[in-house]
C-alpha cells in the first residue's frame, strides 16, 4: 500500500514559509519592534514579544549556552517528528505531524538567527487574554498536537477493533 509520504512534508514546508513570511512582514514592513503594538481587531493586536523560552515561557534561555542547548533539544524533537512522519501511515496524522514539524522548524530558525523566537499575535477578549502572545509556528504546533491527541483518544485502528471482537 503506497502512502502519500510527501504530504506531511509539504504541509511542514508551507507552515514554515507562512511563519517566516509573517515574521518578516511584521518586523520589516510593519516595523512592529519599533511600534511595539498595532490594533488589528477589537480582539486581536499585533504585539512585539521576543520569546527566549519555549511554551508558556518555560526553559528560558538567558545565556548563549542555554540558547544552543534549547536549539539542540528542539532540533532533536523536530528530528523525531520528521522520522515519525516518514513512518506514519494515516493521512490525518501526517497532516498533524506536518503542522508540528513546520512550526518547530520555524521557531528553531528564529532561535538560531535571532537568539529568540519572534511572537506577535495577541488574541484577547477585553481584559481576558486566554493565550500568551504567539506566532504562526506556535499555532501550527498547538493545532497539530491537539489533532494528534484527539485522534489518539477518539479513534482506533482496524487491527484494534478486530482484536476486541475476537476477545
Amino acid at each position: 500500500m503506497t502512502r502519500p509520504r510527501p504530504l506531511g512534508y509539504v504541509i511542514a514546508i508551507a507552515v514554515f514559509l507562512i511563519d517566516q513570511i509573517s515574521k518578516w512582514y511584521v518586523v520589516e514592513r510593519l516595523r512592529l519592534p519599533d511600534l511595539l503594538q498595532i490594533r488589528v481587531l477589537p480582539i486581536l493586536d499585533l504585539t512585539w514579544v521576543r520569546n527566549f523560552g519555549v511554551s508558556m515561557g518555560l526553559l528560558t534561555a538567558s545565556t548563549d549556552v542555554a540558547r544552543w542547548l534549547l536549539v539542540a533539544m528542539t532540533g532533536l524533537i523536530a528530528g523525531g517528528v520528521a522520522v515519525w512522519l516518514w513512518r506514519e501511515r494515516k493521512t490525518p496524522d501526517m497532516l498533524a505531524l506536518g503542522l508540528v514539524l513546520g512550526g518547530a522548524l520555524g521557531n528553531i530558525l528564529d532561535r538560531v538567527r535571532l537568539g529568540y523566537v519572534a511572537d506577535f499575535l495577541d488574541l484577547h477578549f477585553g481584559v481576558v487574554q486566554p493565550f500568551l502572545v504567539f506566532n504562526v509556528a506556535d499555532a501550527a504546533i498547538t493545532v497539530g498536537v491537539l489533532l494528534l491527541l484527539l485522534r489518539a483518544f477518539l479513534t482506533r485502528d482496524g487491527a484494534d477493533r478486530s482484536e476486541n471482537v475476537h476477545a
